[in-house]
């Protein structure tokens, strides 16, 4: 039946929070909330309520307005009895309401104090005694009277532990609840803090806290009070839940709300701002597209751009994305699409160019020469790819400014010695945060031309990681069939490199990679001999050290007796690295004297400053390498060979020697690669197979421990270039006979005898030269090496070109025994009677 009068009579509609407070009595002042049944009247004036429910424990004010309303206090304001039935009314709007339009569950109250407002306005405060069933009204005038029911409630027992928790979380939730609706005076939260009466915790929820009137009747119909606030609080952990929501949701949008307004006030700032410098973003994206009318892109290109450009106009200005769109358009501004410089064809002032720039490199000026008069006759060619190679400062990476110069072309230089990330080659994708183009298009921005002379230096220095291979990266930039597309990540278009020239440098191209390699036309840049740094320490670094140290040309003189001296004794180098700081740590010293001459008044008498070979200690300090000479031939196995290093040609001395022994061990020391200790085996299994022709007895090879040494052993040696000077060095000691004098020799051998070309030969005949050597024996292979050095520069030597080891023997070891010979001979005997000694007698 009451389920039934919830569903059905009662409109969900009217339902609502209470319009004022109920009060909250300090712990002192609680009031005795208990009822005296037996000294009630049958009947009870009745006090309909709009949009309220009066509970047991609580005490609310009700404001009384209506005449009937205000008779029923003033009946009450004489008696001692001041009990009444409160109701609700099931239409709030209803100004007379019946029987059937009354809530039939109410509480019995007292009312405990009358406050008038005004003529027409009573504040009345009622005290919940107990609830009561309203039976019957049996009068409608001069105000409601009815017969009541009460209803007992059933109360928990005091040593109940979970109804003290109970109230407890009750309390504290709806405390939460009315510091998140932020309406509720904090005095009164402060007084529900203090709260202990726990009957009066539950029903002040269950009087404030529902969101409609039915669920306050459905509260009040529950006898059991600890059921009652099980419900309570189900019911508002629902309300607190929905308050946090909507309470986060109305901070996140007052906090939107304060950044859009915070966001438009500094766009609007910003506005004013630019279009005071630069008449705003307008004036900016139309700069944009006007300057690109004058680019000499294709068409292709100009879709592309137009495509961005609308991209960066949907934009608004304080997006990060703004400045990223903006970088990326300039850059593609920025490029010299189809910008030319216009190179010089006259041949002459070409070769001029590279020949005041740079002495020697002939083959280097020959090549380039070559391509610009190709380039003169045709009037369009793909730019070849060169990678020049050799050792350290020999003029590779300056001899790219020169080439530059002689063309007129910008000149452009990166260097790629320790680059290990592909993305410095290809760029970043813009995706990435702070995204560039490569160092190829940061070239071309840097030279503004598109066929600069760009010069990738020390290419053999790469390297590849997990970020990827740069090597690999490079093949595309040095394919003229691929480069007029080149692709870079940044700038996602595809431009034109085809027309640059593309000059490499490196010291070993045993380092680049094949694939790489096959792509370029190697040209090498070989050392220079004594004679030619002569030339260049004259022509070129003189006169620019002496302009560095604040000199004057007829203030100092360095003939060419001292230059060579200072090669001779202070350097030791196939470039001229080492020569310019040598003379630039002379000229200091000069500087200096000269200073302290201007001190002392005293300039005058001891200008020109004349340089000698014997200075140079005084000026530079002892020298740091020693004159190298050839040591005679006094001793069998001491054979002169010929090597090459990164840093030029050197001599090469090899030793061997034999003891007695009954193992026949090969011993090979000096600090020797693993190919030069592999050409040290060959020669021996070579001599000891061609032993008979030599006239040395197969049994010796037994008796004789052989030992093998090369001097310097700190020093690393390796190469298969001083085969037949180990094979030289053995035939001399097993046969005790001289080596012939001033000889070196290099060249690479074959099980067979044959004799195979060596590279570095211009640097080896350097060192030749160095160390006093009058005859070189090279393989036939290597005459073509000769012939391209020049006459002037071999003065004082001759060659002899051979294609077997035998040959090599005929020239270099002579028929004259050593002084002192070792017997050979007795060592066999020796080594016979060891092996049986029954012949001994």
């Amino acid at each position: 039946m009451k389920n039934d009068f919830l569903m059905n009579d009662f409109d969900e509609g009217t339902g609502g929070m209470s319009q004022m407070l109920p009060m909250i009595i300090p712990e002192g002042e609680m009031p005795d909330y208990s009822l005296n049944s037996k000294k009630l009247n049958k009947t009870l004036p009745v006090l309909p309520l709009r949009d309220m429910l009066l509970f047991p424990a609580v005490t609310i004010p009700v404001m009384v307005s209506r005449v009937k309303s205000r008779m029923i206090v003033d009946s009450l304001e004489d008696k001692r009895d001041r009990h009444i039935l409160v109701v609700s009314q099931k239409n709030p709007e209803m100004e007379d309401p019946e029987m059937e339009d009354l809530v039939p569950f109410g509480t019995i109250a007292e009312v405990v104090r009358l406050m008038e407002v005004n003529d027409d306005l009573v504040t009345v405060i009622l005290q919940g005694k107990q609830r009561a069933e309203l039976t019957q009204l049996t009068r409608t005038e001069p105000y409601w009277m009815g017969k009541y029911r009460l209803m007992e409630d059933i109360h928990p027992a005091e040593e109940d532990m979970e109804y003290q928790a109970l109230t407890e979380l009750l309390k504290e939730t709806m405390m939460k609840q009315m510091i998140l609706q932020g309406d509720t005076p904090k005095q009164f939260i402060s007084s529900l803090m203090k709260m202990t009466h726990q009957e009066g915790i539950v029903n002040f929820a269950c009087t404030y806290f529902p969101q409609t009137m039915n669920e306050r009747i459905s509260l009040l119909m529950l006898d059991d009070i600890k059921t009652r606030a099980f419900q309570m609080l189900r019911s508002l952990n629902k309300s607190l839940a929905q308050a946090e929501l909507k309470h986060e949701i109305n901070q996140r949008a007052r906090t939107d709300m304060d950044k859009q307004q915070k966001d438009y006030f500094l766009q609007q700032q910003m506005r004013v701002i630019k279009e005071e410098l630069q008449g705003g973003e307008d004036a900016e994206i139309e700069e944009l597209e006007k300057r690109s009318l004058d680019k000499k892109w294709g068409d292709d290109v100009q879709v592309i751009f137009e495509k961005e450009l609308a991209k960066l106009q949907r934009m608004p200005s304080q997006s990060p994305d703004y400045s990223i769109q903006t970088q990326y358009l300039e850059t593609m501004l920025e490029l010299p699409w189809g910008e030319y410089t216009k190179d010089n064809f006259n041949m002459k002032n070409a070769e001029a160019t590279l020949n005041k720039d740079h002495f020697g490199l002939d083959k280097v000026k020959e090549r380039i020469l070559d391509h610009l008069a190709v380039l003169k006759l045709k009037g369009d060619m793909r730019s070849p790819i060169i990678c020049l190679y050799g050792p350290p400062g020999v003029g590779k990476t300056s001899l790219g400014k020169s080439i530059a110069d002689a063309l007129k072309r910008k000149y452009v230089r990166i260097s790629l010695g320790g680059l290990h990330d592909e993305a410095e080659i290809r760029g970043h994708r813009r995706t990435y945060i702070g995204a560039m183009p490569g160092r190829i298009i940061k070239g071309f921005l840097k030279a503004g031309s598109s066929n600069p002379v760009f010069v990738l230096d020390e290419i053999d220095k790469l390297s590849s990681d997990y970020k990827g291979d740069p090597s690999s990266a490079l093949l595309e930039v040095l394919d003229p069939e691929q480069n007029n597309t080149f692709h870079d990540n940044y700038l996602d278009i595809d431009y034109d490199l085809s027309k640059a020239l593309f000059i490499a440098t490196a010291n070993s191209i045993g380092d680049i990679p094949a694939p790489l390699r096959d792509r370029m036309e190697m040209i090498e840049v070989s050392g220079y001999i004594t004679e030619e740094k002569i030339e260049i320490a004259t022509r070129h670094l003189i006169p620019k050290e002496v302009e560095n140290h604040g000199l004057l040309k007829s203030q100092v003189k360095i003939g060419k007796r001292t230059i060579a001296a200072l090669i001779q004794g202070y350097t030791r180098e196939s470039g001229v690295r080492q020569l310019e700081k040598a003379i630039a740590s002379l000229l200091r010293k000069v500087a200096r004297k000269i200073a302290t001459a201007q001190d002392e008044g005293e300039e005058d008498t001891m200008l020109p400053i004349t340089i000698n070979p014997t200075d140079l200690k005084e000026y530079l300090g002892s020298p740091k390498f020693l004159d190298e000479r050839y040591e005679g031939n006094k001793n069998a196995g001491v054979v002169t060979g010929l090597a090459w290093t990164s840093v030029g040609g050197e001599v090469l001395l090899v030793e061997s020697a034999v003891s007695p022994s009954k193992s026949g061990k090969l011993t090979v020391t000096g600090n020797l690669g693993d190919v030069m200790k592999e050409s040290a085996i060959l020669a021996m299994e070579y001599i000891k197979s061609n032993s008979k022709f030599y006239g040395i007895p197969f049994e010796l090879f037994d008796s004789l421990n052989v030992h093998i040494h090369v001097p310097e052993g700190a020093i690393p040696k390796d190469g298969p270039s001083a085969g037949i000077t180990l094979v030289t060095s053995l035939i001399s000691t097993f046969t005790q006979r001289k080596v012939k004098p001033n000889i070196a020799m290099t060249g690479e051998i074959t099980l067979r005898g044959k004799v195979l070309p060596v590279g570095g030969i211009k640097e080896k005949i350097l060192a030749a030269k160095r160390y006093g050597i009058k005859t070189v024996v090279l393989c036939e292979e290597n005459r073509k090496d000769i012939e391209e050095i020049k006459e002037e520069y071999l003065t004082g030597l001759e060659f002899a070109y051979v294609t077997d080891i035998k040959q090599v023997i005929d020239i270099a070891v002579s028929e004259e025994l050593v002084a002192n010979p070792i017997d050979l001979k007795k060592h066999l005997e020796d080594y016979k009677k060891s092996i049986n000694p029954s012949n001994s007698k």
